[in-house]
């Protein structure tokens, strides 16, 4: 399981790379996940991009669910649910993750030519 960078941590970060104050970072930083917050529950997609975009899906609820900590058959009505879509520049720096160490030993066979 990858480790966990806090909030605490990105706030430290950014105080290390720039001018403003903790408390000042910490503010924007506030203020900007709730406006994410704010739009994806008005129904609007937040796109940032070269990051990914956030917004609420609809999921189709069924009559016939399970509990699965008693077991007990419940039935599960439509609901929302946030997700995030990654954007191509993250996913293909994402793709490069534990590609290194899997490399194989002779580059010759996987080079392809034009």
């Amino acid at each position: 399981m990858p480790s966990k960078v806090t909030k605490a941590e990105l706030i430290d970060a950014l105080h290390e790379r720039s001018n403003l104050g903790r408390k000042d970072i910490h503010a924007l930083i506030d203020g900007l996940f709730e406006e994410i917050k704010r739009a994806i529950l008005s129904d609007k997609a937040v796109e940032l991009r070269g990051f990914g975009t956030f917004e609420v899906r609809i999921r189709k609820g069924r009559k016939r669910a399970r509990n699965p900590k008693t077991g007990e058959p419940v039935s599960v009505s439509d609901h929302g649910v946030a997700v995030f879509r990654p954007g191509r520049e993250l996913k293909l720096e994402a793709w490069k993750i534990g590609a290194a160490s899997e490399a194989p030993a002779n580059d010759a066979d996987t080079n392809e030519t034009a």
